[in-house]
Formats: structure tokens, C-alpha cells, sequence
């Protein structure tokens, strides 16, 4: 039995490590994912596990983007240092609406967002919105072609963008690079801004939900979580790291050829497929 809940920790992982950098919707992907593949851990450590879970894919972001992140690289002239400081400086100021929003209606949203219809309508209204927003910029010439080039108030109002990922199935990474292309960012740029803000925004997530589970253990409201469900963590958080590393670098290769209107018809069909499905259930 243990083995089974293991082997369910690689696929929750696997869905994890695909969606989480993908404009499809990864928290949209869990939720569904639980619908049909349920894991035998009480319901406080799953509200728990489907966010911290992100953690292996933020140190995939980490470990392939290292250097473009390290202010103290030694081979980084003076103006190089000096610009990655900025830019991190920039996705401080982009983090700041979503920290704060979510912050506020963490519990409203748990409890009031969390569910298929919300997800499958989502899916389909960004999807939409993808299409048209990559025909209507399909011969626009992008002012940004470059990270570094992202100024603070570009970086704030993709900040904006990210709070629309709030609501499940809408896509943190499609918001973000949605809201770049719209801003007149290019998708390379804007999918790097996009992977850069996840980290304190992902690792800000995963505090806030590990603290909020150690409150409820605290007053009795949580159990303490057995061998078995810090398993299915590890195994997941691992599994989510191995398979964002090659999902982030076809994505980085993908952005600078192809449009993202597949991503929006792939968000049309599955939404309506999950309307319709639980619907006929």
C-alpha cells in the first residue's frame, strides 16, 4: 500500500513538473488530477502537499538559471552585477500584488475556488484569450527582447498579471507571460520574467501553507503527518525538480519559434471536457 501512495507521489510529480511552466494551469492540473487519482493523506496535509509540491520545480528554476541570477558570479563584469540586481529587485516590486491579495483571501479562495467548475471555465476563457492575443500580436514588433530590459513599471504591472493566477486553472506562468506579451514583451523575455517570479512567489506560497498546517496541528485541528504522507512530499517535490528541468529548457526553445495558441486550443478542449465530464457524472 505504501508503494501505491509512492507510485501516486511520482505522478502527482509528473503532472507537477509539466504544468507548473506550461500556460495550462498546474494547480487546474492537481485538482483534476485528485478527482480520479486519490491519495490515502488527510485532507489538511493535501491542502498542504498540492502547493509545497512546487518547491522542486522553483529549484529547477534555480539551478538552470544560476547564473543569470547570481549577482556575485566572479565572471560578471561590474554593469552585469549591477543588472541582476536589478532584476531581482524588479521581480520584488512584481510579486508585491499577489503576495498581498493572496495573503488577504487565502481562505476565501480555498474554500470558494477550489472546485471543477471554476477550473474548467478558467481553462476555457484563457485559452480564448491566448488565441487572440498571439493573432493580434502575431506581425507586432516587441519593444522588450530582453530580461534585463524589463523596466519597474513593465515589471509591476506583470506583477498585476500573476493575480489573475489566483484563481485555479487560470495559469500562474500564463497570466505572467500573457500579461508580458500584452506590455509589448517579447515571449523569450517574458517567459524568463515569468520563471524568475515564481521563486519568491512559489516559495512565499509553500511558508504560508506550511505554517498555516503547522497552526492546525498545533490546536488540534491537523494530525501529524505519518512516514507515509512525508513520503509522498519528498517523492513528489523530487519527481516535480528531475521533470521541470527538461520541461523549462523545450519550453525556452519552443517560446523562441512558436506561438503559445496551441496551449490555448489544449485549455479549450480540456475545459470542456471537464465541464462535460462532471456534468454527465
Amino acid at each position: 500500500m505504501i508503494l501505491i501512495e509512492f507510485l501516486k507521489a511520482v505522478l502527482f510529480g509528473i503532472v507537477e513538473g509539466v504544468t507548473e511552466w506550461l500556460p495550462v494551469s498546474s494547480t487546474g492540473h492537481m485538482i483534476l488530477l485528485d478527482e480520479f487519482v486519490k491519495l490515502k493523506v488527510t485532507a489538511e496535509f493535501y491542502e498542504m502537499f498540492q502547493v509545497v509540491i512546487q518547491l522542486g520545480a522553483i529549484l529547477a528554476v534555480i539551478l538552470l538559471f544560476f547564473h543569470k541570477l547570481n549577482p556575485f558570479a566572479p565572471s560578471k563584469t561590474p554593469q552585469q552585477k549591477k543588472n541582476t540586481w536589478q532584476l531581482w529587485f524588479k521581480v520584488v516590486v512584481a510579486v508585491i500584488p499577489s503576495a498581498v491579495i493572496g495573503l488577504l483571501l487565502d481562505d476565501w479562495m480555498d474554500a470558494h475556488l477550489y472546485n471543477y467548475i471554476v477550473v474548467a471555465i478558467t481553462l476555457v476563457v484563457y485559452g480564448v484569450a491566448f488565441i487572440f492575443m498571439e493573432k493580434l500580436n502575431k506581425d507586432r514588433q516587441m519593444q522588450v527582447q530582453d530580461v534585463y530590459d524589463i523596466d519597474y513599471r513593465t515589471a509591476l504591472f506583470i506583477g498585476f498579471f500573476q493575480c489573475l493566477s489566483l484563481i485555479p486553472g487560470t495559469s500562474r506562468s500564463g497570466s505572467t507571460i500573457l500579461g508580458a506579451i500584452i506590455l509589448g514583451v517579447a515571449r523569450p523575455a517574458g517567459a524568463e520574467f515569468s520563471f524568475f517570479l515564481a521563486i519568491p512567489t512559489m516559495l512565499g506560497a509553500s511558508v504560508l501553507k506550511v505554517a498555516k498546517y503547522g497552526l492546525e496541528i498545533m490546536d488540534g485541528a491537523a494530525a501529524m503527518p505519518t512516514g507515509t504522507e512525508i513520503g509522498v512530499l519528498v517523492i513528489g517535490c523530487v519527481v516535480s525538480f528531475v521533470v521541470s528541468l527538461l520541461v523549462i529548457k523545450a519550453l525556452m526553445e519552443y517560446v523562441r519559434k512558436r506561438s503559445f495558441a496551441v496551449f490555448g486550443i489544449y485549455r479549450i478542449v480540456l475545459g470542456a471536457a471537464v465541464l462535460g465530464y462532471f456534468l454527465l457524472k
